[in-house]
């Protein structure tokens, strides 16, 4: 038998063997670098952001009904805890969410990624309600992998700091304290809202972000759009998921204090909210949370995207 026939024919399967593992290999290469473009922008974006999310929580914790509340809004809450802590006392928990928020938007961008990937049509488009699913499966990945421990610690962290006699001493010594008077389930509080609160932050983000960048890019789906107009686009993408999920994340806050367990459930908070406070208790923190997310949002898609295009460049996947 003349083995040249083999090698004559071997070339061409190999090429073929070749592009079916390049393909799958190639979609994992975007994926990381989603999880790495997304991990630089939550450390980055947290440390600008973090003492607007500070007096958020403090307003969503000042529950105290039919008393005299002890902030009158977001610029007096700043201002008595400049008092009685001084500047650093508006980043009481940095160090809880800046650990959290490096995890929480490298698995929120790579799971993106990956959705789309996956669904996406041959022209790179997603479909509105595409853009929506992608963004709800990355919301609900983050809210059980990064979010809820994270977000439930912190909250913790500053509920602490308001009390007469600080407990937690530091990041590892809270950890302990939590975990050693509730276990891990103490770490998990909330994850049912949190779930909703995340699911439905990201289903909007990225429904509108995509919609407007699809809108400006016209008919060259591949043009880039510039960095002042995505942050543009970014903030009012975080407005719409402000005014959209903001009751949702008040029962959230309220299930991660340290208060948390005279609540059954998020259903039985909300009746307790209801009652206690009235209807626009579910809005509360909404000036600063808007503020917050409107920048954070802004913050996160201008960074995660130049960080893309700089790895698009020195990284070729295509």
């Amino acid at each position: 038998m003349d083995k040249s026939n083999t090698n004559f024919v071997s070339p061409f399967i190999d090429r073929d063997c070749h592009k079916m593992a390049a393909a799958p290999a190639h979609g994992y290469a975007k994926t990381l670098k989603g999880i790495l473009a997304g991990g630089i922008t939550g450390g980055l974006e947290i440390c600008i952001t973090f003492p607007t999310e500070y007096v958020k929580t403090q307003l969503q914790l000042d529950e105290r009904a039919g008393v005299e509340k002890r902030f009158k809004g977001p610029i007096d809450c700043v201002k008595v805890t400049v008092k009685e802590h001084g500047i650093r006392g508006l980043y009481r928990g940095l160090n809880v969410l800046l650990y959290g928020s490096i995890p929480k938007s490298a698995v929120r961008f790579g799971a993106f990624e990956e959705f789309k990937k996956n669904i996406v049509d041959e022209t790179g488009v997603l479909k509105p309600q595409q853009r929506m699913l992608c963004g709800l499966g990355a919301g609900v990945c983050e809210a059980i992998l990064a979010v809820t421990p994270m977000e439930t610690v912190k909250v913790k962290f500053i509920h602490d700091q308001s009390s007469a006699h600080p407990h937690y001493r530091g990041f590892a010594h809270g950890i302990k304290c939590i975990v050693h008077e509730n276990g891990l389930r103490g770490v998990y509080q909330g994850l049912t809202p949190t779930i909703i609160k995340q699911g439905s932050n990201q289903a909007i983000r990225f429904f509108v972000m995509e919609t407007m960048k699809d809108w400006y890019r016209g008919e060259d789906k591949s043009a880039r759009v510039p960095t002042l107009v995505t942050g543009l686009f970014g903030a009012i993408a975080g407005a719409a998921s402000v005014f959209g999920n903001t009751p949702i994340d008040v029962i959230k806050t309220r299930m991660q204090g340290l208060e948390a367990s005279k609540y059954k459930n998020m259903f039985d908070c909300a009746v307790q909210i209801f009652k206690l406070e009235g209807p626009k208790a579910f809005y509360k923190g909404t000036v600063p949370r808007l503020s917050r997310v409107c920048l954070d949002v802004a913050i996160t898609f201008m960074i995660y995207d130049n960080f893309m295009h700089l790895f698009n460049q020195i990284w070729k996947t295509d």
